[in-house]
């Protein structure tokens, strides 16, 4: 099978492998290279992936152009592959393939459609997500599923580590769905009215902490779902800290002397390396953070810096 890839970011990486290894691929679309922090280039994984494979590179600013549409029809793909690609195609190009777009999605759909399905999941306290292979249609991940998969999101589940199983899984799933696309088999199932939820694009703003406003298991499950985008921001002994790792604290674990109810944000006691916060309910022990301007450290050794 002819196939064009439009993929940015490394969710979409095994995909694109999964694809070269048993068809051809005539082309990788995907974002064009954005500046990063401190002056270093944004990591590009799929352009990346790409260049080792030696497929041919497209890096379009809007996909909806006109002449890009043209380009890449004139390719002659029998489907266009999508995977966290980061831009809406258009529907000329979803119409301009034998078998259409093919999208990879990490959600069990209709539950968390769009930009940012697997943090909002943990965020939400998710204990089941997965991955679903979806012919695309114009609507925002609306259209008819080939393919789910279903798995669970652990206690300690982090938005990096599930992102590289769910995007193995999807790209399995992907073979699958191709191969039956090729036999004349695949059959897609529209995707229900009921149970529809939105997974909103991250911004800075998601990852302001107000220890007041947070219980302990929300303050972890935003340590879990934003670390390393957007990260977690909060105030710890007058400082705004990046939190970087840290866990949820058994109340049973806890025997603080003096007066009950701390104030959220304060350091109620530390522990070898670790110091633990009271928050709107319970306690967040904070393994790790990253002062501004400086290097991740322990968060005991910041207390002592800041002494």
């Amino acid at each position: 099978m002819r196939i064009v890839f439009a993929g940015t970011a490394e969710f979409a990486v095994p995909s694109l492998r999964a694809c070269n290894a048993r068809h051809e691929v005539l082309a990788a679309v995907t974002q064009p290279a954005r500046p990063g922090s401190r002056g270093r280039p944004a990591p590009r994984p799929v352009a990346d992936a790409a260049e080792q494979l030696g497929i041919a590179l497209l890096q379009p600013e809007r996909i909806r152009s006109g002449p890009v549409v043209e380009e890449i029809l004139g390719l002659g793909a029998d489907v266009l592959v999508v995977a966290a690609y980061g831009q809406i195609l258009p529907r000329t190009l979803l119409d301009g393939h034998r078998f259409g777009g093919v999208n990879v999605h990490a959600s069990l759909l209709p539950r968390w459609r769009g930009a940012a399905p697997i943090a909002r999941a943990i965020l939400a306290g998710d204990t089941i997500t997965g991955v679903c292979i979806m012919r695309m249609e114009a609507g925002l991940d609306t259209g008819p599923v080939y393919a789910r998969r279903e798995l669970p999101i652990g206690a300690d589940a982090t938005a990096a580590g599930l992102t590289g199983t769910l995007a193995i899984a999807g790209a399995e799933e992907l073979v699958a769905v191709l191969a039956a696309l090729e036999r004349g088999t695949a059959a897609a199932t529209p995707q229900p009215d009921d149970g529809v939820t939105h997974a909103a694009r991250l911004t800075r703003e998601d990852g302001l902490l107000d220890w007041s406003a947070r219980t302990a298991e929300e303050v972890d499950r935003m340590v879990r779902a934003l670390t390393p985008w957007p990260g977690v921001t909060g105030d710890l002994a007058g400082v705004g800290v990046r939190i970087l790792a840290g866990r949820t604290v058994d109340p049973a674990e806890v025997d603080i002397p003096g007066p009950a109810g701390a104030i959220p944000g304060s350091v109620v006691r530390i522990e070898g390396e670790s110091v633990l916060v009271a928050t709107a309910a319970g306690h967040y022990r904070v393994d790790t953070l990253q002062p501004p301007g400086r290097r991740a450290m322990s968060a005991a050794a910041f207390l002592r810096g800041r002494r």
